[in-house]
């Protein structure tokens, strides 16, 4: 069962999100994910490549997509809402580095009570000149 601190707020789910798309791994994701379980808050992480301006979307899909897959959200319009209001939110953070370069990384999701945080961690190209970003986007449901 888990250990519920009842003081945890959105900053302590953004932070959760954060670190959740800074893993290296599935195996670092895994062992984070089962840390984070045990203080109440269910996490999702899901890689992302592709050009920034076309894949707005499908990086939105992919949050909303892991979100119900691992549990965090179910099929109402008001959690799937959420999720996609909190990754457009993330994503238009990057959005000045982004537009019309590539992408890759993660996309992290976490889910306490009525929290839910998003957060992309994207290395942003053009040949072999990467910058590196970092948004969030919190919502309550």
């Amino acid at each position: 069962m888990a250990k519920e601190d009842k003081y945890l707020g959105s900053k302590e789910i953004v932070k959760a999100a954060i670190m959740m798309a800074l893993t290296n791994d599935r195996e670092e994701e895994k062992e984070l994910k089962e840390n984070l379980l045990m203080k109440g808050i269910k996490t999702a992480a899901v890689d992302y490549g592709g050009e920034f301006s076309t894949s707005v979307m499908k990086i939105v899909e992919r949050a909303v997509v892991s979100s119900k897959r691992e549990g965090l959200i179910t099929e109402s319009h008001n959690e799937e809402g959420a999720v996609a209001g909190a990754a457009r939110e993330a994503l238009n953070q990057i959005m000045p580095k982004a537009f019309g370069l590539n992408v890759g990384g993660k996309i992290g999701v976490a889910r306490y009570k009525e929290h839910v945080s998003v957060a992309v961690f994207f290395g942003i190209g053009l040949l072999h000149l990467n910058e590196v970003a970092i948004g969030t986007g919190h919502r309550v449901v």
